[in-house]
């Protein structure tokens, strides 16, 4: 708890969950400050938008898929209420997602899936490959099986930033355009610009919150070496005149065991993602991450060799040790909404929530399992 009345609200970090909180903290009449020196350029920027956490549920994650699939649940009015307060779309999609699989390994694992996911009383449905060319006529021949997951849905990550942003500055958001060196209770201290020497400046708050991504830990005790950066490589792609079209709805799966999913845009884009490497902040694109890419989706959808390839990129997800985020106040006065891994757009609307009930004193259902101090520690 904060322990005293809040008005005044620093949020650190700009990516899809910072801009989020601060945008629903502003709408609810807190006075607010988003500090990032580039909002909507970290791993948000790179995302694939998979809203879909019943197609990423896995055995001993049940808390994950518990805290995704209420999340879920909130986007459809999420989105809404952001196009209103944005006056631009959403990015929001409701096709669903097909999970597929290609040799008799990755087919054994949907049908793992399907039986953990039956267990849960989660709705999926199995579909074979005639079936699946007939829902997704793009789909190539090694496709054999797959699951239908109807529930799970999608969003144009970089139409939602946008209107993230449009939205938070509609509600009164000041953006400080500075990167953040500590945070404490009562005040961000911000890093000196380049070349300049004396103390650093400080944004003055009655509540901060850290919503840093990878960058989190340098930033508050609490998170020292619970969040650490994941490396992640997308592609994005275009059909051309001559081309297939891509798949109406997300396609993802195994292929050869390696994942690998395939999220369409608007424009005739397509997503494609993503490699997951240990390798701290490294974010340059590598030729090999490249080539795995390309190879499983030609796997899925033989068709993308005529596509134009528009971007490689690389970005580093916020890792936790459980793979759950974390969200809650880190001490009085200092609160934290990262470690959000790939499910950074998937938990915007359930932790924004939560952080703006946490600021007015309340105590909010449903996160207990992304409690900050569940590994012990500094408080």
């Amino acid at each position: 708890m904060s322990g005293f009345p809040v008005e005044r609200v620093a949020v650190v970090g700009g990516g899809a969950v910072g801009t989020a909180v601060a945008w629903r903290a502003a709408a609810a009449g807190f006075r607010v400050s988003l500090i990032d020196p580039e909002p909507a350029s970290g791993a948000s920027h790179v995302a694939g938008g998979m809203l879909a956490p019943i197609a990423e549920a896995w055995p001993g994650e049940e808390d994950l898929l518990e805290l995704g699939a209420a999340s879920l649940h909130r986007w459809p009015q999420f989105a809404d209420e952001l196009a209103a307060a944005a006056g631009t779309p959403s990015g929001l999609r409701r096709e669903g997602t097909l999970v597929v699989g290609v040799d008799s390994a990755d087919r054994e694992e949907l049908d793992n899936l399907a039986d953990h996911l039956s267990r849960l009383g989660r709705e999926v449905t199995r579909l074979t490959g005639r079936q699946l060319r007939s829902a997704e006529p793009s789909l190539g021949p090694a496709v054999r099986r797959g699951l239908h997951v109807p529930g799970d849905l999608a969003v144009d990550n970089r139409v939602a930033l946008d209107a993230l942003q449009r939205a938070a500055r509609s509600a009164g958001v000041e953006f400080v355009p500075r990167s953040a060196a500590r945070v404490r209770p009562g005040a961000v201290e911000l890093s000196g610009d380049p070349g300049e020497a004396g103390p650093a400046e400080t944004v003055d708050c009655d509540a901060a919150v850290i919503a840093a991504g990878a960058h989190s830990a340098e930033l508050h005790p609490a998170l020292r070496d619970k969040i650490r950066p994941v490396k992640g490589e997308i592609l994005r792609l275009r059909a051309r005149s001559s081309a297939l079209p891509p798949p109406g709805r997300t396609v993802r799966g195994p292929v050869h065991g390696r994942q690998v999913y395939l999220v369409p845009r608007d424009d005739g884009g397509l997503v494609v993602g993503a490699t997951q490497y240990e390798k701290g902040f490294d974010t340059e694109v590598t030729v090999g991450g490249v080539r795995d890419l390309i190879a499983d989706a030609e796997q899925l959808l033989p068709g993308i060799a005529e596509y134009e390839l528009t971007e490689a990129a690389a970005g580093v997800r916020p890792g936790t040790p459980d793979n759950l985020p974390v969200i809650g106040f880190c001490e009085p006065g200092v609160l934290a909404a990262t470690g959000h891994h790939r499910n950074g757009f998937l938990l915007t609307p359930i932790t924004a929530d939560a952080v703006v009930e946490l600021l007015r004193g309340g105590a909010p259902a449903g996160i207990a399992a992304a409690d900050p101090h569940r590994w012990g520690g500094h408080r």
